[in-house]
């Protein structure tokens, strides 16, 4: 397995997806489309559930005064949240969003444009993107991706029935956009402690719990404004293991 294969695999989800869609997926029906929204929601929360997993390892714990391990990650959510609501980065997502419609002008040219500019929002912005391709880039597992990958073929099944061929096309700046974050994922690997990369498992561990509770309809958290919370962990926790 070589790095970036994660990537690849969510590319090839996506054409497939889009090529089943076109064919088969008209024949979809609204209720079985929200019972695999709904199953890919609780998918999501068992993944949350293994990236949480080094909370409680020797290694993570035992590199952090006692007591401290918990509040690391609530202290870099907390950090994190306050950056992320600050640059409102979660009206910036959607707002780029919008600015590519209309700029694409997708709701008057063909179901190709609009295909591949809606599906290239779906797929590129989103935790779990970064999440995963950074975690592909320091080879501690394409589990997120995987999981990304799983969403990713039944929404392009979805879209491309109604808007065709343009969202198998959406791959190609998806694939430019995970490779990148691949590439920095490669550089924290080579210089970030196991510990540190712990903390940003477990941090991102938690935004899947946000991710899986959007895709349930429970409660929609803005997961946009926490992403900087990953570059804080490590931080964080460097300074901790150094300092107290």
């Amino acid at each position: 397995m070589f790095v970036g294969f994660g990537t690849t695999v969510n590319i090839a989800t996506i054409i497939v997806g889009s090529s089943l869609g076109v064919l088969v997926g008209a024949r979809m029906s609204l209720r079985t489309r929200t019972l695999i929204t709904e199953a890919l929601g609780l998918i999501t929360l068992l993944g949350a559930v293994s990236a949480l997993a080094p909370m409680w390892g020797e290694r993570f714990i035992s590199s952090l005064p006692k007591g401290w391990p918990m509040l690391a990650i609530l202290g870099s959510l907390l950090i994190g949240g306050l950056i992320g609501s600050a640059l409102n980065l979660e009206s910036k997502l959607d707002s780029l969003g919008e600015s590519l419609r209309k700029k694409f002008r997708a709701h008057e040219e063909s179901t190709f444009v609009e295909g591949f500019v809606s599906a290239s929002l779906l797929f590129a912005i989103g935790p779990l993107a970064i999440l995963g391709s950074i975690s592909d880039g320091m080879s501690t597992g394409i589990d997120q991706l995987l999981l990304k990958s799983s969403l990713d073929f039944f929404a392009a099944m979805a879209f491309a029935a109604s808007l065709g061929w343009g969202v198998a096309a959406s791959a190609i700046p998806v694939g430019i956009y995970q490779g990148v974050w691949t590439l920095i994922g490669l550089g924290l690997g080579n210089i970030l402690s196991g510990y540190q990369v712990d903390a940003m498992t477990i941090t991102g561990g938690l935004m899947l719990v946000c991710i899986g509770l959007r895709l349930l309809k429970i409660k929609d958290i803005a997961v946009g404004n926490l992403l900087p919370a990953l570059f804080i962990a490590p931080v964080l926790v460097l300074a901790l293991n150094s300092f107290l």
